[in-house]
């Protein structure tokens, strides 16, 4: 499978950024958990130049706990403030507020020599489409102010969020890059959703999904679907569809619905907590 998307209104949220980088202190950026370095667009260490840079590890609830330790450790040798997030555990939010505070500690110092006096950390957050940072900031805000969903492209344009007397937040639309060099990036991707399915040949996706989870992390898809993980990946696919009730008319068995099955169950969560990159 060749992966690659990279509609319009990317290069335009791109431009975009590239004035409004000028305005901020420190720069957020959201990468999936579960591939915490296929899901970093490459293109935001060069827009974000010298500033305080964050990365928030999201849906660190659907990872593998001892992956998301290896990379929080990787990111953080590299000299980047780490912290973790589940988007809709409202929980997690002062622990990331304190390294907000951690980040920018620098530049608020520097304000109250100037004799500048609460001014706000005005914070860019940045990431690749359905990432979660819409979910995350009405969870930090506590309200609804960023527009949501579960697929990805649902924010189109920037906008301003006060989050609290401390942080003014600049929302951003999802983006990714103009070509993946490594297409084992662009399958990871597609796995989480983060390129659009309509695009995508979604049986041939759940192979290499089960694939993965056959070599990763064996014993779960017999344990969740009661298929024999001896056999091929179409093979587990097949019993699969016979053991949900995938079935067609005439009693043929339903590959898509199958793989669809599949894939919906892993980005949701429901086959255990799974990462599908670790640190080298």
């Amino acid at each position: 499978m060749q992966f690659q998307w990279y509609p319009g209104h990317m290069t335009k949220a791109r431009r975009q950024m590239e004035e409004d980088i000028k305005l901020i202190d420190l720069v957020i950026e959201l990468v999936d958990a579960r591939i915490p370095l296929s899901s970093r667009n490459p293109d935001i260490d060069k827009l974000a130049g010298n500033k305080a840079r964050l990365i928030l590890m999201n849906k660190a609830d659907l990872a593998d706990s001892k992956a998301t330790a290896l990379w929080k450790a990787y990111f953080q040798k590299l000299g980047y403030f780490v912290a973790e997030a589940d988007s809709r555990n409202k929980g997690n939010m002062k622990a990331i507020s304190q390294v907000i505070t951690e980040a920018c500690r620098e530049k608020t110092e520097r304000d109250k020599r100037r004799g500048i006096k609460n001014r706000p950390v005005r914070a860019m957050i940045v990431g690749i489409p359905n990432v979660g940072k819409s979910t995350f900031i009405n969870t930090y805000a506590g309200r609804a102010c960023a527009k949501t969903g579960n697929k990805p492209g649902v924010t189109k344009g920037k906008q301003w969020i006060r989050l609290n007397r401390q942080v003014e937040l600049l929302d951003t639309p999802g983006i990714l890059w103009p070509r993946f060099e490594d297409q084992q990036v662009g399958l990871h991707l597609a796995l989480i959703g983060s390129i659009k399915d309509e695009i995508l040949n979604i049986d041939e996706l759940s192979l290499e999904l089960i694939g993965i989870l056959k070599d990763a992390y064996p014993g779960t898809l017999a344990l969740r679907y009661q298929a024999d993980e001896q056999q091929e990946a179409v093979g587990v696919l097949a019993q699969t569809a016979k053991n949900r009730g995938c079935i067609k008319k005439g009693g043929e068995l339903d590959f898509s619905k199958a793989a669809a099955l599949i894939l919906d169950e892993f980005r949701g969560g429901r086959l255990g907590k799974i990462s599908l990159e670790f640190p080298r």
